[in-house]
């Protein structure tokens, strides 16, 4: 938008009901004032993420959240998209990890993601193009309807099989640009200083707590 509205110190709901993604956000945001609580210790209920872009699902998130707390609001959305497989899992990244009812108690099983990843990658041949991109797009919404986007990413390959046990989701699988490491095999730290997140969470601090 370009009137862009500006974060002063202070509340900020995070939309998620994630006690790991709000303790993440909270320490990068801390240095800035921000108070930040989640949309689960508000109680407030999680919106159906309908749209099939990662701009459209975090604005959904983030202005649920803001007009049901009347405080702004942030909120992310991220995936791997792969070249090859025509930008999937894209939106649907989590959504391949789940288990259907013949593969095992409810909940997400990451290796089975990678795999099912890997396996139409192999369909392709051994010359298949392995590129791939994690996305992150951060979206702060006022309750008065305004609201901003910020998008981050990292390019890389894909590796099989998975390397790594410090990531998550599917960073034994993803080697940076650059770097011949997975994410699951770097050091948390300098991780988090090149990944998809950090890129749009620089882009948010630059043009909201800038000069």
């Amino acid at each position: 938008m370009t009137d862009t509205p500006r974060l002063g110190s202070g509340r900020l709901v995070i939309a998620t009901h994630n006690a790991g993604k709000l303790k993440e956000i909270s320490a990068l945001l801390a240095p800035y004032g921000m108070d930040c609580i989640s949309a689960g210790s508000l109680g407030l209920p999680e919106p159906a993420e309908t749209g099939t872009t990662f701009v459209e699902n975090a604005l959904i998130k983030a202005q649920a959240a803001a007009k049901a707390s009347q405080i702004v609001s942030l909120a992310d959305d991220s995936g791997l998209s792969v070249d090859a497989l025509d930008g999937r899992p894209g939106v649907y990244t989590a959504d391949w990890a789940e288990r259907q009812w013949f593969e095992g108690a409810p909940g997400r099983d990451w290796y089975m993601a990678m795999g099912k990843v890997e396996g139409l990658l192999s369909e392709q041949g051994a010359d298949v193009d392995r590129s791939a991109h994690f996305s992150c797009t951060l979206a702060l919404a006022w309750p008065d309807g305004r609201h901003a986007v910020y998008e981050g990413r990292v390019n890389g390959s894909l590796t099989w099989p998975p390397r790594g046990e410090m990531g998550f989701g599917y960073d034994p699988a993803f080697v940076p640009e650059g770097r011949e490491q997975t994410f699951a095999e770097i050091d948390p730290g300098e991780k988090h200083a090149i990944s998809h997140r950090a890129d749009a969470f620089a882009k948010l601090v630059a043009e909201q707590f800038g000069a």
